[in-house]
């Protein structure tokens, strides 16, 4: 884990969250199908998550975005994909009820504290997340996060998705700073990887002990918990 400090000038203004996978927890689905699938529920919620990502960007970069369907409706779709390919027999019923499961995913556990550590400090907070406004309005209630984030940015406004630099782009705009002063967190390598591309100061929370991305950059620091969060704030 990192333990490095940032100087004054260089602490962030603003610390903007993915969702999916950062705050909530996309596997706890898996306790569901667990219950519904015996002996599957792991490698379901695996191939779901998987599908879901590969959904987003498929539609973001075939034929200019015309084929964009909102987060939602592509979270169904990798759950039905995942189904047939796992040869689950995902009855009208059972698919309801793991969507519901993913409307209301587990938080993990350290967000409050990190949240409040933050705006104590007088730190503007946000999530930017590929969620639609209905999933993430709700997975935000649910988690008991309501004033405890400024921002609630969906890349559903503008019909792409991360790792798009306009997705990107919305943290700027939302917040009205410039990417360097702007601190990013995600668990997903990928997507701590695209925003360091795009100029943000990133933190990646590497909860599974997984290498990061091969592809020639590193993210700004590198921890294990949100709350890794933190050591971007003291100088």
């Amino acid at each position: 884990m990192e333990k490095s400090r940032l100087t004054l000038a260089e602490t962030p203004r603003a610390v903007l969250f993915d969702a999916y996978g950062t705050l909530f927890d996309v596997y706890s689905v898996g306790l569901a199908a667990e219950q519904l699938f015996p002996g599957q529920g792991q490698a379901l919620g695996v191939l779901w998550r998987d599908k879901q990502i590969e959904y987003t960007r498929l539609v973001t970069t075939s034929n200019g975005g015309a084929h964009y369907q909102p987060f939602w409706d592509l979270t169904r779709a990798g759950l039905r994909y995942a189904c047939k390919r796992l040869a689950l027999d995902l009855t009208p019923e059972r698919e309801q009820q793991l969507m519901n499961q993913y409307r209301h995913l587990s938080a993990f556990p350290e967000n409050k504290e990190v949240l409040q550590a933050l705006k104590a400090r007088g730190i503007i907070t946000g999530i930017l997340s590929n969620g639609d406004p209905a999933m993430l309005a709700v997975a935000v209630k649910s988690a008991g996060l309501d004033g405890l984030l400024d921002h609630v940015i969906s890349t559903d406004s503008i019909r792409t998705y991360k790792t798009a630099p306009e997705a990107y782009a919305l943290g700027e705009q939302a917040t009205g700073l410039a990417a360097r002063q702007i601190g990013f967190v995600s668990c997903n390598s990928w997507d701590a990887l695209a925003a360091t591309w795009f100029g943000y100061r990133t933190l990646w929370v590497n909860r599974y002990q997984l290498p990061f991305e091969e592809l020639g950059t590193q993210p700004t620091h590198t921890g294990n918990s949100l709350r890794d969060v933190l050591t971007l704030l003291m100088p």
